[in-house]
C-alpha cells in the first residue's frame, strides 16, 4: 500500500491544497468508511497520513480503518496529535520536566537541544489567579497584581521556555481560560502544513494537559486530556499509543424548552452518561436535535466530557461550525474547513448513517432546570427538588406543606402572605448573627457564601452570560440586593465576554449585585476562590455549619471549591445570580420568592427570568466579530506586568537553589542508559486504604496548603510565611512541596485511620498514626515498598499528573483498585507505578483485608498486557489471603513504559541512544 495513492488535491480560492482521501481505503482492504463514526474517521486519516512503514505500518492503518464496535482484547494504534495544549498548573511541571531532561542529556555529553517540541505547543496561563479581592471595580487589578507577586518565579520559567524552546507559545496571564481561548481562537479545525507531497490539509487534533481539553470537540476537533508526562512525549515527537475505542452514539432529538439552558442540558447528560458507563469510550453526538444547539451549547456539553467519564464528546463539523468560525473572525479558516471537511468525508449533514458500538437517545424537550451537587457533577438535582435534597444532606425532615412555618420573613406589612409562601421554612434553624464589614448578616446551614460566575464551561456561551446579565438587570430594577455573607465574583474565560456584555449595557447591573470582574482565569472553578471573611470562617468552624457555594463550573468535589464549604452546587450563570440573591441553597425557587423588594413584596423567579426572545435579540445585536478580532489580535502580548518581566537566557535553565516554587526534580537522578526491569514486589505495606470515587483532587489537592501539614511545615522551614503559601497548584514546579502534599486533601478518607479525615495513616507494623508523607519517608528508610488499596473509579477527575508523580515519589510501587479512571491509570503507568485491578466482584472488603497486611505481588517479570498476577497478603497472625489481580498495563507500550520506570526515562533513552 503506497501512501501516495491516497493523495488528492482540491482548489480553494485559486490555490491547490492536498489531502489524504480515506474513502480510497475501501479498495485496499478496508470496510465501508462511510459507516464509520466521524471521530474514528479522523483517526483513520491520522494514521494514513503518518504511515511510514516503521512507526505506523499498513497493519496499524487497517486496524483502525476496519474499526469494530467492540474488541475482546485491547487493540492499540500509534496516534500522532497535531498539537499540544497546556495550562500553567500542569504546564509548569511539564516545562520543569523538559528542563530537567535537557540537564540529563547534557550530563550524558549530548546536545540538550534534542529536547525540543516537534509539534506546536500552546500554554495558556489561567490557573493561578485567585479571588483575593471581589465586589469592587478594582478587584481585577488587585487580583492580577497579587497573582504576579505570588507567581513571579513560575512565570519567569514560562517566559524562558517560550524563548528557549521552538514551537512553544505562551498566552500570558489575565487573558482568558485555555479551553475558551482554544475554542475561540487557537482551534484550527483543519490544519495546513507543507509535507513532502506539498501543501496538505488535515484535521486538527490535540491533546491537552487538562481534562477539559475536550471542549474543543464542540467544533469538530478530536482532542482530550492526558497526563503531563504523556503530553511531553507527544511534544517530543513520540506517538500517543491508544487502544481503539468503542464509540457510543448519542442521538439528540427535540429542542430545549424556554427557560432551560445548556447548563441544565450538560448536567443531565453527565448524569445520563455516567449511568451508561461510557468510561474510556468515545461519545459522538448526532441527530436532528443538533440543529437546535448552538456551537457554544455543544462546547458546554463537550467540556464536561470528563465528568461523564468518556474520552471525547464529539460533535462533527457542520454548517454551524462554519458560522462560528466566521463569527470568531476566522473567515479564511472557515472557507478551508468547509471545503476540506467535505472533501475528506468529515462534514455532517444529517443524512449520514454511521454505525456505533451502541446508541443512547436523549429528547432535549425533557430537560428541566437543575443543579448538581453537593459533591459530584453527576449528582443532578432538579431545581424544584434542591430544598428537599439539601434537607437530606443535613439529615433533616423536609415538610413540603410547612403548615406551621414561621413566614414572617416573607410577609408584607399587612401580615398577609402570597399563595406560594407556604413552604418557605428553612430546613435548619441554626442561625448565627454576624457583622461583615459593618453590615449585619445571618448565617446558617444552607447559607450561600460563594456565588461565582466562572469557568470556560459556561462563560464561553453568550446565551447564559447575557441571560445572567438580563436577570441581574431585572432584579436590580426591582430593588433586590445580595446579602453581605455572599462572596460574588465574575471570571470570564475570555475578554470577549466583557466586550459583548458592555455592548449590551448589562455590566452595571451585574456589578450592582456584586459581580465585578475578579479575573480572566479559572478562579473558583479550580479552588482559587480566595478567603472567606474571617467572621464567616469562624462561624462555620465553631458551629460546624454546612454552608454552600453555587458556581457555573464543572466540578464540585469535596474541599475543591473551598476547604470550609461542604456543599457545592453547579448551576448556570443565570441560576448563580438567582441563588446569590436568595442567599441560601435550601430554597425551592419554583414556589418560593427569590427575595423581598424594598416595599416588602415577594419577588419570584419568573418575574426576573430572562425571556429567550430577549436573550436571542441581544446576542444577535451585541456578540460581534469585531470583539473577537480586537481581543485576539493582542492575545500573546500580555499586560504591563508580563512585558516588564525579565527573561532568562540559555539552552538549559538556571535553577535557583533557594526557590520554593521551581526545583530540579529527581526523576533523572542516577539515570542509566540501560534498562533495569522491575521484579516482584516483596513485603509491601499499605500506605492508604481507600473507598470508591477517590479523585485526583483527593490524591493531589490544588487548593490551600494547611500550615500544620507537611507541605506547610516545609515552606515555613524554608522561610515562607503562611500568608505567602499560595496554593498546591501554584507550587507544582517544586517536588518537595508536592510530594508532601500527596494524599494531603483534608477530606480524604483513609480507612486505616477512620473516622478521621485528612492526610493521615498508620505506620506498620507499629500501628502508629502519622502524616502520610512522614510515614512514607520512614518506610523508605526501611526499604519497604508501598501499595495503595482502593475501590471503584480510582483517580476520577482532573488530568493531574502530580497525582501519579507524588505517589511515585512517596515510594508507592503499585495500586490495587476495583476500577480506574482513564487518565490517572495512564499517569500511573507513565510514572512507573503498576496499576492492578481486583477481579470482577472482588474488593479489599470482600477479601477481608484491613490494610495491616504485608503484600507480595508475584509474576511481574516477563510482563505482558493484562497479565494475571498473584498476590499474597500476610496477616500479623501468620495467616494469609491469596488472590489474583489483573495488570492494567493495557498495551505493549504500557509495558515498555513500566519497564523503563516511566515515560520520561523511556523517551530519554530513545532520544540519546
Amino acid at each position: 500500500m503506497e501512501k501516495g495513492d491516497f493523495f488528492k488535491q482540491l482548489a480553494i480560492n485559486g490555490k491547490k491544497i492536498g489531502y489524504f482521501d480515506i474513502s480510497c481505503l475501501e479498495n485496499k482492504g478496508a470496510s465501508d468508511i462511510n459507516s464509520l463514526p466521524f471521530s474514528i474517521r479522523v483517526l483513520v486519516e491520522n494514521l494514513l497520513r503518518k504511515m511510514d512503514g516503521r512507526v505506523v505500518t499498513e497493519k496499524e492503518l487497517l486496524k483502525i480503518a476496519n474499526w469494530q464496535k467492540s474488541y475482546d482484547t485491547p487493540v492499540e494504534i500509534p496516534y500522532h496529535p497535531a498539537r499540544v495544549l497546556m495550562q500553567d498548573f500542569t504546564g509548569v511541571p511539564s516545562v520543569v520536566d523538559l528542563a530537567a531532561m535537557r540537564d540529563a542529556v547534557r550530563n550524558l555529553n549530548s546536545d540538550p537541544e534534542k529536547i525540543n517540541p516537534l509539534v506546536p505547543v500552546e500554554l495558556i496561563i489561567d490557573h493561578s489567579v485567585q479571588v483575593d479581592y471581589f465586589g469592587t471595580i478594582d478587584a481585577l487589578k488587585k487580583n492580577v497584581a497579587r497573582e504576579y507577586d505570588r507567581n513571579q518565579e513560575r512565570y519567569e520559567l514560562l517566559k524562558w521556555a517560550q524563548k528557549s524552546f521552538k514551537n512553544f507559545r505562551v498566552v500570558p496571564p489575565n487573558s482568558g481560560i485555555c479551553h475558551q481561548v482554544n475554542l475561540e481562537y487557537l482551534g484550527r479545525v483543519v490544519i495546513q502544513e507543507v509535507l513532502p507531497e506539498g501543501p496538505v490539509a488535515f484535521p486538527d487534533t490535540v491533546v491537552g494537559t487538562d481534562s477539559h481539553t475536550t471542549m474543543i470537540n464542540g467544533i469538530g476537533v478530536v482532542g482530550w486530556g492526558v497526563g503531563g508526562i504523556e503530553a511531553e512525549a507527544v511534544m517530543l515527537g513520540q506517538p500517543y499509543y491508544m487502544s481503539i475505542p468503542q464509540v457510543v452514539g448519542v442521538k439528540l432529538t427535540g429542542e430545549l424548552n424556554n427557560g432551560v439552558t445548556a447548563t441544565d442540558l450538560v448536567l443531565t447528560v453527565t448524569e445520563l452518561l455516567r449511568k451508561e458507563n461510557v468510561v474510556e469510550k468515545f461519545v459522538e453526538y448526532f441527530g436532528p436535535g443538533m440543529n437546535a444547539l448552538s456551537v457554544t451549547d455543544r462546547a458546554t456539553i463537550a467540556n464536561m466530557t470528563p465528568e461523564y467519564g468518556a474520552t471525547i464528546g464529539f460533535f462533527p463539523v457542520d454548517e454551524k461550525t462554519i458560522e462560528y468560525l466566521e463569527l470568531t473572525n476566522r473567515h479564511e479558516q472557515a472557507v478551508i474547513v468547509d471545503a476540506c471537511s467535505k472533501a475528506m468525508g468529515l462534514f455532517y449533514t444529517g443524512n449520514e448513517h454511521p454505525e456505533y458500538s451502541r446508541l443512547v437517545e436523549l429528547d432535549l424537550s425533557t430537560i428541566e432546570p437543575c443543579l448538581a451537587g453537593p459533591a459530584r457533577p453527576q449528582d443532578r438535582i432538579p431545581m424544584k427538588d434542591i430544598k428537599r435534597k439539601f434537607a437530606k444532606v443535613l439529615g433533616c425532615q423536609y415538610n413540603s406543606d410547612a403548615a406551621t412555618a414561621d413566614l414572617s420573613t416573607f410577609m408584607d406589612e399587612s401580615g398577609s402572605t402570597t399563595k406560594r409562601a407556604s413552604s418557605c421554612i428553612p430546613v435548619s434553624q441554626r442561625l448565627v448573627d454576624l457583622d461583615i464589614n459593618g453590615n449585619p448578616a445571618r448565617l446558617g446551614d444552607g447559607s450561600i457564601v460563594i456565588a461565582a460566575i466562572t469557568s470556560c464551561t459556561n462563560t464561553s456561551n453568550p446565551a447564559v452570560m447575557i441571560g445572567a446579565g438580563v436577570l441581574a438587570k431585572n432584579a436590580v430594577e426591582k430593588g433586590l440586593k445580595i446579602s453581605s455573607h455572599v462572596k460574588t465574583s465574575l471570571a470570564p474565560g475570555s475578554k470577549v465576554v466583557m466586550d459583548y456584555l458592555a455592548s449590551a449595557g448589562l455590566i452595571p447591573y451585574l456589578e450592582a449585585l456584586g459581580f465585578y470582574v475578579a479575573g480572566f482565569g479559572c478562579t473558583t472553578c479550580i479552588g482559587n476562590s480566595g478567603p472567606l471573611h474571617p467572621s464567616i470562617e469562624k462561624a462555620i468552624s465553631e458551629h460546624d455549619l454546612n454552608v454552600a457555594s453555587v458556581l457555573s463550573g464543572n466540578r464540585n468535589f469535596e474541599a475543591r471549591i473551598h476547604q470550609s464549604i461542604k456543599s457545592n452546587y453547579l448551576a448556570s450563570p443565570i441560576l448563580v445570580v438567582a441563588f446569590a440573591i436568595a442567599g441560601r441553597i435550601d430554597i425551592d425557587l419554583t414556589t418560593e420568592p427569590v427575595s423581598i423588594d424594598p416595599n416588602g413584596e415577594p419577588v419570584y423567579i419568573d418575574e426576573i427570568w430572562p425571556s429567550e426572545a430577549a436573550v436571542k435579540e441581544l446576542i444577535q445585536q451585541h456578540v460581534r466579530q469585531q470583539h473577537f478580532r480586537k481581543e485576539y489580535a493582542k492575545i500573546f502580548e500580555g499586560d504591563e506586568f508580563w512585558q516588564q518581566m525579565p527573561v532568562g537566557e540559555g539552552t538549559t535553565f538556571n535553577w535557583k537553589k533557594d526557590s520554593t516554587y521551581i526545583k530540579n526534580p529527581p526523576y533523572f537522578d542516577n539515570f542509566q542508559p540501560a534498562i533495569s526491569r522491575p521484579g516482584d514486589i516483596e513485603k509491601a505495606r499499605v500506605l492508604l486504604l481507600l473507598g470508591d470515587s477517590v479523585t485526583t483532587d483527593h490524591i493531589s489537592p490544588a487548593g490551600a496548603i494547611p500550615e500544620h501539614y507537611p507541605s506547610g511545615r516545609y515552606l515555613i522551614e524554608n522561610g515562607v510565611s503562611s500568608k505567602d503559601f499560595n496554593s498546591y497548584g501554584a507550587r507544582r514546579g517544586n517536588h518537595e512541596v508536592m510530594m508532601r502534599g500527596t494524599f494531603g486533601n483534608i477530606r480524604i478518607k483513609n480507612q486505616l485511620v477512620k473516622p478521621k479525615e485528612g492526610g493521615l495513616t498508620l505506620k506498620f507494623p507499629e500501628g502508629t498514626e502519622k502524616f502520610i508523607y512522614d510515614a512514607a519517608m520512614e518506610y523508605m528508610k526501611e526499604n519497604t515498598p508501598l501499595i495503595v488499596l482502593a475501590g471503584k473509579e480510582y483517580g476520577t477527575g482532573s488530568s493531574r499528573d502530580w497525582a501519579a508523580k507524588g505517589t511515585s515519589l512517596l515510594g508507592v510501587r503499585a495500586v490495587i483498585a476495583e476500577s480506574y479512571e482513564r487518565i490517572h491509570r495512564s499517569n500511573l503507568v507513565g510514572m512507573g507505578i503498576l496499576p492492578l485491578m481486583f477481579k470482577e466482584g472482588e474488593s479489599w472488603k470482600s477479601l477481608g483485608l484491613n490494610g495491616s497486611e504485608a503484600f507480595t505481588i508475584k509474576g511481574i517479570e516477563n510482563m505482558k498486557p493484562g497479565k494475571i498476577l498473584e498476590v499474597i497478603a500476610e496477616k500479623s497472625d501468620g495467616t494469609s489471603v491469596d488472590f489474583s489481580v489483573i495488570a492494567r498495563l493495557d498495551t505493549v507500550v504500557d509495558v515498555e513504559y513500566y519497564e523503563n520506570n516511566g515515560i520520561l526515562p523511556c523517551v530519554l533513552r530513545k532520544l540519546t541512544l
